[in-house]
């Protein structure tokens, strides 16, 4: 389909739309400025120190116990970054088109970066099925406790990717803290918070069993397809967006740009 069908068929079904249903992967950050880590090339790319290591090898529980300085000096960069990005102006324009939905919304996004409710996304209508960065846990864990990482500051060496401050440690049982977050091989990630989400995720997909949902999907690869899995199983209609990975099913609308560019196209035709 071309692009521009694609677009004004994607903006109609929009403006018809009872509810959108939003599907964000970390293609949706690279408008903002963020690493999508696509590949080892562009892990190593994005942190030069970890070349010849895998993203699954450097993103997992097993350092904050064998080398805490490093996990903490990857997670506290990525935690610095999200902090210092603001998030590209498609959130708001997509904010804006969801709030005018009869039935609003709901975002489930693989993001740990908690952009969606920087640009004033309520929390209570995002799923973020990997956790966040911005929530904390003990790296034992010695309890199910998740506590707020609001408060914590980790200086990181850039030249190494190594904590260079005091770690966070857990209040419970004063062993390093970890953030919330899902990692490869995790068996200690504690998921109440993540089901808390599922619950009222749930709850608004039966509130819209008998609208017309629309659901729209950015940035969602398929080397992890946790977000493309659960966009396709909404029934309605599906838009997906992606320069890349746009494959898609029959009945669906594929748009081969990148998230900012494809939110400004549609806007104009809304």
């Amino acid at each position: 389909m071309h692009t521009d069908v694609a677009i004004e068929r994607a903006a109609a079904a929009i403006n018809s739309a009872d509810a959108l249903f939003i599907g964000a992967g970390a293609g949706m950050g690279v408008d903002s400025g963020l690493p999508d880590f696509r590949g080892d090339h562009g892990f190593w790319k994005a942190y030069p120190p970890f070349h010849g290591k895998r993203f699954a090898e450097v993103s997992n529980p097993i350092w904050f116990g064998k080398d805490p300085e490093q996990a903490w000096g990857f997670f506290g960069h990525r935690l610095n970054l999200y902090r210092d990005t603001l998030p590209h102006s498609g959130f708001d324009t997509l904010r804006r088109w969801t709030e005018a939905r009869p039935h609003k919304y709901f975002v489930f996004t693989s993001n740990v970066d908690g952009h969606f409710q920087k640009a004033g996304f309520s929390g209570d209508r995002v799923l973020e099925c990997h956790g966040s960065v911005h929530h904390l846990q003990c790296s034992t864990p010695c309890s199910k406790n998740i506590w707020s990482a609001s408060d914590v500051n980790v200086a990181v060496d850039e030249m190494t990717i190594r904590a260079k401050s005091s770690l966070p440690i857990c209040p419970d049982c004063h062993e390093v803290a970890r953030p919330n977050i899902l990692m490869f091989g995790d068996f200690q990630w504690i998921s109440q918070r993540r089901k808390e989400q599922e619950e009222r995720y749930l709850d608004w997909l039966f509130g819209v069993d008998r609208k017309f949902l629309v659901t729209i999907e950015f940035g969602a690869g398929t080397a992890i397809s946790t977000v493309r899995h659960e966009c396709e199983q909404r029934r309605g209609k599906l838009i997906r967006v992606n320069p890349r990975d746009c494959q898609a099913p029959a009945n669906a609308i594929s748009i081969q740009l990148g998230a900012l560019e494809a939110i400004e196209r549609i806007d104009a035709l809304l």
